[in-house]
This record gives structure tokens, sequence and C-alpha cells, in this order.
């Protein structure tokens, strides 16, 4: 994190107001409107729904966000995936949590956009001359801003960034001058009666079906998960103190709206697919500039969570959550980054989404129930941090209840009043996310427990002939291979099969280079073993977990510094090269994995390994993976045996 973050400031508070508020900031477009559907208009509900959002708001973004989680820092950095590298290695139960969470925020991801620009766009229903307006030319609409938001990801947010800040906070102003209009012109104390509590147990518990409501006033929080994905963006400080302006100005436009409804519709029932109460408390020579504005705030907040999807789908690639894909930088910014296979499944799904829903309130079903389940694995998370730096179980236990409590209340309503609605799109969009990252972390486990290391001091000898053997051809002066081993005295039997065995690999350096991903997010540091010098060298590089794994130039980078100490000659043992200082070549071998026909995997197995290698075909290679050069690389393929078919007898007989 800058140091400029470290603190508030003027600027880092803009900075905060464009990056994370977008998804919370936009909820006034379809909260209320959510809430009132198919009922009608009365004191007892509006005052206890609006009560409901208020304490919502205080107890779930406030309370457990901004005061608690945002503690919860790593190295500056914040999110679910960032909060599971601080416990995992405590706990091995902490990635199912953690994959549960980063599913349902990247299905959250699909869904806020449609939601937030087709409410956005439906507001031209409230010009006169537009009332008329079909479903198909909104959905249209939208479509349209979704292909140019999606299509201009690729050359990154830097310019257009910059503005997000001053545009997010004339929205803000914009809400907070529509709610202080309507609350002057309805002129009625009795709205503020909606921040007592008192309120809010009273629609749940005696209103008929108030219970159900939560489903819809849980959309007021969906933006709070973005607080602390974005901490290392925007910094604890800033989002602290940038939060008490947002909060302040949503309370004050729920509370217009609600004064807006008691005043002109009271008695009355209302339908969300003719009006809003969003566009309702606009004045009528201001509905199309609030519509703008309005739009240009969605678009924000949708490109607020495409940002967000592939911060999260880098990190769980880097911590061998997610198979790996292809990783633009189109800015040189900390953070930016492209991922165009997530991109495309976005878009698509976004598009979907649109299509089938076609309306906001219908939307509205399937919006909340994924960020519902993200906020528990949040809270499960949360609380054994908690418990790792020591805090008094009373307290940890208190939390627990507490957010437990309410998170699985809200979880409850979105399922029995929304699942059949429209939420099933998002439980099956979720898990079929989820079960990418269980197919993948699985698989890893699988092959892991086959592995076999050797001893590497065993084998230095015969390298050590092999490499002055003038009889075999010389296959590069510089071998490389990439090891899995984490204790620089072993090495896989592959890699040894594969220098010995399978086609006798003379070369005057063998080096082996091995990746450990860190639990700080942007840890680059190396460690170099010279087993035998100038013929076996270990190089060990400790990177963060939002660290590009660019391992052929950071290698390269290693000999350069080793030449420069004397460490290593790197200069061609050929003697017509030798003389003339030439370096030698340089040669990566790649083990690409196949499962062997000769496997008697139990069915649960057998699926995961055939998902696994399903994933492999569309995903990234090993060698681009690790930033390689295709034309340095070899690539070599060995079959992997996870479970022997059992022995059998076979009888020699003879004709």
């Amino acid at each position: 994190m800058t140091k400029n973050l470290k603190k508030a400031s003027v600027a880092g508070m803009l900075i905060a107001l464009g990056i994370i508020y977008g998804d919370i900031g936009t909820s006034p477009l379809y909260v209320m409107n959510e809430i009132c559907n198919g009922k009608e208009i009365n004191e007892f509900l509006i005052t206890g729904a609006l009560s409901c959002i208020i304490w919502t708001l205080t107890l779930q973004t406030t309370v457990k966000y901004v005061m608690l989680t945002l503690k919860a820092d790593n190295k500056g950095e914040g999110g679910i995936f960032s909060l599971f590298a601080l416990v995992r290695r405590h706990g091995k139960w902490t990635v199912f949590p953690a994959m549960v969470g980063g599913a349902a925020l990247l299905a959250d991801g699909m869904i806020t956009p449609p939601i937030s620009v087709t409410s956005a766009i439906e507001g031209l229903r409230n010009i006169h001359s537009m009332a008329a307006i079909s479903t198909h030319t909104i959905v249209m609409i939208v479509i349209v801003i979704l292909t140019v938001l999606f299509f201009f990801q690729q050359f990154g947010t830097t310019s257009i960034g910059k503005a997000f800040g001053p545009i997010m906070f004339v929205w803000f102003i914009m809400l907070a001058l529509l709610g202080l209009n309507q609350l002057y012109i309805a002129n009625d104390w009795r709205i503020f009666r909606a921040l007592n509590p008192y309120y809010a147990i009273r629609v749940l518990t005696v209103y008929p079906k108030g219970f159900w409501i939560l489903g819809a006033v849980f959309l007021c929080t969906t933006g709070a998960e973005a607080l602390y994905s974005d901490l290392g963006h925007c910094g604890r400080a800033n989002i602290r103190f940038s939060w008490t302006f947002v909060k302040s100005a949503l309370i004050i436009n729920y509370l217009g709206q609600g004064a807006y409804l008691l005043n002109v519709h009271s008695n009355m029932p209302w339908n969300s697919l003719v009006r809003n109460p969003f566009y309702e408390t606009m004045p009528q020579w201001f509905i199309i500039p609030g519509i703008c504005i309005s739009t240009i705030a969605a678009i924000i907040a949708s490109q607020a969570l495409i940002s967000g999807s592939f911060t999260l789908i880098s990190e769980a690639m880097k911590l061998n959550l997610w198979p790996k894909m292809k990783i633009n930088y189109p800015t040189v910014e900390r953070g930016q980054s492209f991922i165009p296979g997530i991109n495309l499944l976005l878009f698509v799904g976004c598009v979907a989404i649109t299509i089938y829903f076609q309306r906001s309130a219908s939307m509205g079903a399937a919006y909340g129930l994924s960020i519902t389940i993200c906020m528990i694995m949040t809270s499960c998370l949360f609380a054994y941090y908690m418990f790792i730096k020591r805090v008094p179980i009373v307290w940890i236990v208190a939390y627990l209840v507490v957010y437990l409590t309410i998170e699985f209340s809200f979880l409850y309503a979105n399922l029995v009043e929304k699942f059949l609605e429209g939420g099933v799109v998002t439980v099956i969009v979720g898990g079929g996310l989820f079960m990418t990252m269980i197919v993948w972390f699985k698989s890893r486990k699988i092959k892991n427990r086959y592995v076999e290391f050797v001893r590497l001091d065993n084998y230095i000898p015969i390298m050590q002939e092999l490499s002055n053997d003038t009889s075999i051809n010389k296959y590069a002066t510089h071998l490389v291979y990439l090891t899995s081993a984490n204790n620089p005295k072993e090495i896989e039997h592959k890699i040894l099969y594969s220098i010995l065995y399978r086609k006798p690999k003379r070369a005057d350096i063998y080096w082996f280079v091995h990746l450990d991903v860190l639990d700080d997010p942007y840890t680059t540091e190396y460690v170099v073993q010279t087993i035998v010098p100038n013929e076996v060298i270990r190089v060990e590089f400790r990177l963060g977990f939002r660290v590009d794994h660019r391992i052929q130039y950071m290698f390269k980078k290693v000999v350069e510094e080793m030449v420069a100490n004397k460490e290593v000659n790197v200069v061609s043992r050929y003697e017509s090269l030798s003389k003339n200082n030439v370096m030698g070549d340089f040669r990566f071998i790649v083990m690409e994995k196949f499962l062997s026909r000769d496997n008697a995997l139990p069915m649960w197995e057998r699926l995961i390994m055939r998902g696994y290698f399903l994933l492999k075909k569309v995903s990234l290679s090993e060698e681009r993976g690790f930033g390689l050069d295709s034309s340095d690389v070899t690539l070599e393929k060995y079959p992997i045996i996870v479970s022997a078919i059992p022995d059998f007898n076979l009888k020699r007989v003879v004709d």
C-alpha cells in the first residue's frame, strides 16, 4: 500500500468513492422498489423497512466490515483470499470457506452489472414522453452498454478511473439532496422513527410475512464485501472516513424515498414494474440528468465488480485454487490486470442474466443470495483469524453468534422467498465456479500424494559424470527444471528420470528452480543454494500471492546478479565460443502430466481427475503460466499413476 493511502486524505477518500462504493452506492436504485413490490404502502411497512435498512447498514457494513474486518489486513491488502492467506497455515479446513466465498463473490460479479445498469435505464419510463418504452428496448440498451463496458476492459481504467471519484461524489451529493428535498416536501417527522431498531423488529415479527422482506433489505449492503476487498487500493483510514459521508447520503436518500411513498402513495398497492420510488423522488425537469448520472454510477459500480473479479481470480491462481489463465497488464499501476477469459465469462453471464430476467425487479430475486454466502464465509474466516490473534474467546463467540444469526437470517429469507423466483440461477452459477475450484484443488492433492521425492545428494555424482561424458552430445549449456520440492535436499524422481534415463541430457550446469507462494501479497525474494559450484544450483523464488509469476524474467535477473558477484560462470564451454566469451544457451524443461491408463481410482477421484484434465485443455499451458518463452522450452510428457491397478496373475501357456 502506497504511503499516501496509509493516512486519510482528500485524494485518498475520492479514490475510495470511485473504487469501492459503486455497488453499495447504487443500491437506492432498487432496494425500496424491491421491498414495496406487490405490497400496500403504509406507515407500518415503510417505517419498519427503513429501520431494517438503517440497522443493516450499521451492523453489517459499519460494525462488521468498517470497524472489525478491515483490521485483518494482509500487509495492507484485503479480501477473502487475503484473509485466507493469513490463516491457511493454521488450519487446512480454511480453504473450503475461502473457495465457497470466492465463487460466491465471482457469481455476484455477474449479477451486479445487469441489475445496476437495468435499474438506471428503467428510469426512462419516468419521462412522460417515454413512459411506454418497451422492456425489449430497455434490454437492448443495457446489452449495448454492457458490451461497450466489457470491450474497454482490455485497455485498463487508468484514464477514466481518475474521474470515478469526482463522479461518485456528485452521485452521493445527488442522493442526499433528493432525500432532503422529499423530507422537506413531506414535512412529516414520523419517518425518523425508522432510526429506532424497535420498528425493524416489529415489522419482521408482526407484519404479515414481514420476515421475508429481509431478502430485499439485504440488497442495501451487498457492496460491503468490496470495502474489504479493495483495502489495498484505498487504505483503512480513507475507507473509514469516506464511509461516514457515504452512509449519511444513503440513509438520507432512503428516508426521502420513504417520506415520498407515505406522502403520495399511502394505502395504495405498489407495482415496481410501472414506477420506481428512486426516480419518483426526482423533479420532472431533473429526470433526464438524473438518469444520466445514475447510468454512469451504475457503470462505475459494474467496473468495480469486474476489476475485483480479475483480482480475485489472479489471487486464486497464485494460491492454486483456479486453473492458470492468461493475464494482461494494460497499465503499469499496481493491481491493474485484465484476464481475457474471465472478461468473456463475465460478459456472457451478464448478457444471459439480462436476457433471462429482463427487468431489474426480477433480477432482485437472484441478487443477494451469493453475496450472503460470501459474507458468512468471511465471518467464519475472520473469527478464526481472531482466534489466531488470541482474542478472548468470549468476544469470538459473541461475534459469531451476532453475525451468523444476522447472515443466516438473510440467507434463509433469500432462499425461501427468492430461490424459485431466480435465486436458483445464483446457486447454479456459484456452484459451477465452486466446482471448478474444488476440482483444481483436489486434483492437485491427489497428484501430490503420489509424487516421489528422492535425496538429491545420492544422484550428484552420476550427474557430474554425465556432465563430463563427452561421448554424449550436449543437450544444453544450462538445463533448467521447475521443481515442486520444498526441501532443498530433495528432488522429484521424474526430474532425475528425465535427466538420466529418458534420454540422457548432458549439460554444463543443472539448475533447479522452485517457486514458493507466500501469504504476504507483494513479497519478491529469492534464495540461491550452490550445491556444486558451476554444476548444480538451486534457486528458490519466494513470491507473494499477488505477484505475477514471470519466472524466466526473474531467473534472468538472478543469473545476471550471480555473474556480477562471480558466483557462476555462464560462458559456453565450447572451446570456440569460450575464447570469445559467448554466453551458453539456457533450456527450460517443462513436464506435462497426463493420466495413465494404469490407474484404478475410486469413482469420486476418477471424476475429479477427469475434470482436472478437462480444465487443463482450456487453461494456460505450464510454460505460459510461468512466463517462459516457448522458444527456450522443451515439453516432456509423463504419466501420472495415482492409484496402480491391483496385481493379478498372468499365466503363460505353451501352445
